[in-house]
């Protein structure tokens, strides 16, 4: 499984992986990834592909491919504001 370097012990972690046999784009795929940990968390990500590149091409069959993914993320508790603290 991918394991972003950062954070190093997660609260929060979210894995997913996908096989087939064979794969085929017809164009090349936008994939775009945001994960945020707030109010001031920090927050990874990472993937491992097997028989499948990180830039496919379109009309390409992939054949026995995996990708697994990996979203981690790291909880901080806000400073207690002056009226809370008070």
């Amino acid at each position: 499984m991918p394991k972003p370097e950062h954070p190093r012990t997660p609260d929060v972690e979210i894995s997913a992986s996908a096989t087939a046999r064979e794969l085929r784009f017809h164009d090349r795929p936008r994939v775009s990834v945001h994960a945020q940990a707030e109010p001031a968390g920090e927050c990874a990500w990472g993937s491992d592909r097997t028989n499948l590149p990180g830039q496919v091409e379109p009309h390409v069959t992939y054949r026995d491919i995996r990708i697994d993914f990996r979203v981690a993320a790291e909880l901080t508790t806000p400073a207690p504001s002056e009226e809370e603290s008070g």
